[in-house]
């Protein structure tokens, strides 16, 4: 199976913009962190969240092939071929039927949500909120609008409550705060 450090490669050799690769990378944290929660395989989980934006530069004007351009370029790395479901149900492109493809579909734009509060907080820091925190701000449909807050609220097809999702989520990128400079 294609390697973590391998994956990271290919980010850096895809994506330029840096808060695109943060992004990746808290999906990552997230996902790993889901899939341990879950009882899932947190290597195959992991590079699903890292890999799921792999084309966005190339196609951030072009909808329809987000996702499964990404497809395309990962095609014959090794890697089972549930990554290429949840890469695409992500966009849109699939169902989300597996966990994997729920847990994708949450975590991706719940990111967004987490920077988007720990920048409001007076601290500027990860450290500086808990689920409560991203809770009220979760609330506020005109706050971090672009999180979907449908997709978010779909973590409850994992067993998940908002709140315990919302701190699982916080862990997770906390633990790679120093990368997300955050």
């Amino acid at each position: 199976m294609l390697s973590r450090e391998r994956a990271l490669e290919l980010v850096n050799a895809n994506l330029t913009k840096k808060n695109l690769v943060k992004h990746v990378l808290a999906v990552e944290a997230i996902m790993r962190a889901l899939a341990r929660r879950l009882g899932e395989n947190e290597e195959i989980w992991g590079l699903a969240g890292l890999l799921h934006d792999l084309d966005y530069e190339r196609t951030m004007n072009d909808p329809a092939g987000h996702g499964r351009l990404t497809v395309e370029m990962i095609a014959g790395l090794d890697l089972p071929p549930e990554i290429d479901r949840a890469v695409l149900a992500h966009a849109g492109h699939a169902p989300c039927n597996s966990l994997m493809d729920k847990a994708i579909c949450c975590s991706d734009p719940v990111t967004g949500l987490i920077v988007a509060s720990a920048l409001m907080h007076p601290a500027k820091r990860l450290s500086g909120i808990d689920p409560d925190f991203v809770g009220n701000r979760f609330k506020e449909k005109r706050f971090a609008a672009g999180a979907s807050r449908e997709a978010i609220a779909g973590c409850r097809e994992l067993g998940l409550e908002l709140h315990e999702f919302f701190r699982i989520s916080i862990d997770a990128m906390s633990g790679i705060a120093a990368d997300l400079e955050l």
